[in-house]
């Protein structure tokens, strides 16, 4: 069955959706301890969390990059996702989305949140033909972020090096065994314009309820 080209899959609950950040000892580590980002993670930065479990192991190299040792699944409630998606703006211009190209950058100038598109990944880290939504996070939304939506923080480290083990010992059915159980995630039709999102297949099915907003 053909995967919808923009589409989010993810790890999620009735109440909260997990996305995957990956860090040096030095913030992942407080972070664990205290079960929420504390110094010296910077809120004053954009802070970029990833639904998409294999397009983080991309970006981190298995956790072998420099600065990204350390693997985090962050279980966040799906309200503030859902707060984050209805605020945000493209990363990009894309001129079947907005409108002109000033209106586009007066949004990005106010938006709190940025979202974009990337190819997804497969078991062995190759480009696949949809996409995988990344989420960045600035002011407001770090904010929020840190201090009412994150739920819970884990090291997936292990799995991440455990994956990439049976990976080099050719075992690819054991690896995709290990992988988090990523399904598609139902969004509001509402918010799946605002974000750019494929409507076939990703919005809420019959009898399933959107998550209320954050405050504000």
């Amino acid at each position: 069955m053909s995967v919808p080209r923009k589409q989010i899959r993810a790890v999620h609950t009735a109440e909260t959706i997990t996305v995957y950040q990956a860090y040096a000892p030095e913030i992942a580590l407080p972070a664990l301890a205290a079960g929420r980002f504390v110094a010296p993670f910077k809120r004053e930065r954009m802070t970029w969390i990833k639904p998409s479990f294999l397009w983080m192991m991309y970006r981190c190299g298995w956790g072998s990059k420099p600065g990204q040792e350390h693997v985090l699944a962050i279980e966040i409630a799906r309200s503030g996702f859902e707060w984050a998606l209805q605020h945000a703006c493209l990363s990009h211009y894309d001129a079947t989305h907005h409108v002109s190209r000033r209106a586009w950058g007066e949004q990005l100038k106010t938006s709190p949140v940025r979202v974009q598109w990337d190819p997804e990944r497969s078991l062995t880290l190759q480009p696949l033909s949809h996409r995988s939504l990344q989420v960045g996070l600035s002011g407001e939304a770090v904010d929020r972020y840190v201090d009412e939506w994150t739920v819970r923080i884990t090291d997936v480290t292990p799995t991440a090096r455990a994956v990439r083990a049976l990976l080099r010992d050719g075992d690819e059915t054991a690896a995709a065994a290990m992988l988090p159980p990523e399904r598609p995630y139902p969004l509001a039709e509402h918010v799946a314009a605002v974000i750019g999102a494929s409507t076939d297949g990703s919005c809420l099915g019959p009898g399933e309820k959107a998550p209320r907003g954050g405050r504000g």
